[in-house]
């Protein structure tokens, strides 16, 4: 494998990881709000670690979006032609 390859791969693995965290976040913040539900409990320390935790996960969401390359456009794609 080429250093280009590895290099490749190791951004893939760790969007990859980063985008499990995202989701990690949001099931966590998911569950206590519902446990918080369920439970009839109006904490409003535990309704902000609640927030706090969605707001970490969209921001990032946001970060790992942002910082993704889009894919490369195919050869033949109707680009203009390089010089």
């Amino acid at each position: 494998m080429s250093a280009l390859d590895d290099l490749k791969a190791e951004v893939a693995a760790t969007i990859s990881i980063e985008q499990s965290a995202v989701t990690l976040i949001q099931g966590i913040a998911q569950q206590l709000q519902d446990a918080l539900a369920n439970a009839g409990v109006n904490d409003p320390a535990l309704v902000e670690l609640t927030t706090q935790l969605k707001s970490n996960a969209d921001a990032l969401a946001a970060a790992v979006s942002a910082n993704t390359p889009a894919a490369p456009l195919a050869s033949g794609d109707g680009s203009a032609p390089q010089a």
